[in-house]
């Protein structure tokens, strides 16, 4: 069958009605191409005007995340983007739940502000507007089917009547699993969060977990930031005495707690990411404490754009450029060191395989965009960190996933593995950062490797974790 794309709708100069979104299962999974196809088949006979990106599609980034590595994430969202919005898509249908739930829910802080509809509820819709038409043939009547719902359609956007109405068009018997909508099972495939309740820190749910057990250990450091109903809310139902801090748990206050507050000087603390937005409050906290500072990865490109300059098309923030100037005079009076790369690598296409080259920051020509630090940044960089007797490293220098775009995050994993060997303290922490020590096998050459990403993150915003504050107050 021949379905459009949006490359070739613009060729023409015109805009379909609704995008349709494949995702990565309906493309290459053989149970979710029959959807794929079926569903384009239903579009076509109902006269919908659609495209799909074809190659221009990439993951939504969803499995990226889940997996704890949000730089990758935010990398591959912002290109997904670019690439929307460079078409001015305004409505999106999508039979991947996975991806429903991402570009509805996670894509929108990121500047990609679509209407999502999943393919269910658009279905749905066709039906009521009498575009979708029944037979007559008796085909499904008589037969029944048992409909389970997804959790990120169900629980986590509160979708359940949609496929059900759909199904019951087809005058066939529905079935209910015994546990189906809100008390739908996980499949696994989404982290296997058997309860919403918890997300939602509901008290009564925490008060029936609390009486399964007489005293409460929490070991999770990794979600102190939350206010969960199994790591805060819980707490309060059981006394002083009997809640407490598990070792590793432990384990991270003390060293946290050393970097933030007993740090011996020279103290360095290495930040990289894709967003300034994102580490602003850590940097802002770390000014009235570190003695020097390096800025690198995506969030690198916002500096050099704010100070005039070229950044090809390297991921960067425009309405970050006066708060990352201000960053850089708040360092200086302060009498703090910033370190931003001095060269990069780039590339011509965010690929393993794309042409590159080693460029100088703020010369990065048109159609290139800056994926790592460049050779004399990494010799820059390590002799600031061996000249450190207290480290705190979080977030990568580039797209270190990538083979040919890591040696600038190895760089920094080398000098922080030698300087503790020299002494040093280091903390590792933030889940792009503890990935790189363990890929380049330095887990067990620092000082403390966290578990906890946006929970140590937060700590050392100067923020209150929910988890933590319940086990002390």
């Amino acid at each position: 069958m021949k379905v459009n794309t949006m490359a070739e709708f613009m060729a023409r100069g015109e805009q379909p009605e609704v995008l349709f979104w494949v995702g990565c299962a309906g493309s290459f999974d053989q149970r979710a191409q029959k959807i794929t196809r079926a569903f384009a088949t239903i579009l076509d006979k109902a006269g919908v005007s659609y495209a799909i990106l074809g190659k221009e599609e990439a993951c939504t980034g969803d499995p990226a995340r889940r997996a704890g590595n949000e730089f990758m994430f935010q990398m591959m969202a912002y290109q997904n983007i670019q690439i929307l919005n460079g078409y001015g898509i305004k409505k999106i249908v999508t039979t991947c739940p996975h991806c429903f739930n991402t570009l509805k829910n996670e894509y929108p802080v990121l500047g990609g502000i679509y209407d999502v509809i999943h393919h269910t509820t658009f279905l749905q819709e066709l039906i009521e507007q009498g575009k979708i038409k029944f037979t007559d043939s008796n085909e499904w009547k008589g037969k029944s089917i048992s409909y389970h719902d997804s959790c990120y359609l169900g629980r986590a956007n509160e979708i359940y009547e949609a496929p059900r109405k759909v199904l019951e068009s087809l005058d066939m018997e529905l079935r209910e699993m015994k546990r189906c909508k809100s008390k739908g099972l996980c499949c696994g495939a989404g982290g296997a969060q058997m309860f919403k309740e918890e997300e939602k820190g509901d008290v009564v749910f925490a008060e029936k977990l609390a009486k399964l057990g007489d005293v409460y250990v929490n070991d999770a450091f990794g979600t102190a930031h939350r206010a969960h109903a199994s790591t805060a809310i819980i707490a309060q139902f059981f006394s002083k005495e009997n809640r407490t801090f598990g070792l590793v748990m432990e384990g991270e206050v003390v060293s946290a707690e050393k970097v933030l507050h007993a740090a011996q000087k020279p103290f360095t603390a290495i930040i990289g990411g894709a967003k300034v937005s994102d580490k602003i409050l850590i940097i802002e906290n770390l000014l009235d404490r570190a003695t020097d500072i390096i800025i690198g990865g995506g969030m690198a490109y916002t500096f050099f754009k704010a100070q005039g300059g070229k950044i090809g098309k390297s991921i960067h923030e425009d309405d970050r450029m006066p708060l990352a100037l201000e960053i850089l005079e708040k360092a200086k009076a302060k009498g703090v060191n910033i370190h931003l790369p001095v060269d990069n690598i780039i590339a011509d296409d965010f690929s393993n395989e794309a042409n590159t080259k080693n460029c100088a920051s703020g010369e990065i020509p048109d159609g290139w965009e800056g994926l790592d630090a460049g050779v004399e940044s990494r010799k820059q960089f390590a002799d600031v960190i061996l000249a450190s007797k207290t480290i705190l490293w979080n977030g990568p220098m580039g797209v270190f996933e990538m083979p040919n775009f890591q040696a600038g995050t190895k760089a920094i994993a080398d000098a922080v593995a030698e300087a503790t060997q020299k002494g040093a303290f280091s903390l590792v922490g933030g889940g792009d950062s503890v990935a790189a020590v363990n890929q380049f096998g330095y887990h067990d050459k620092v000082s403390y490797v966290s578990t906890g990403g946006g929970a140590m993150l937060e700590y050392f915003e100067g923020k209150t974790l929910p988890g933590i504050a319940a086990i002390k107050d």
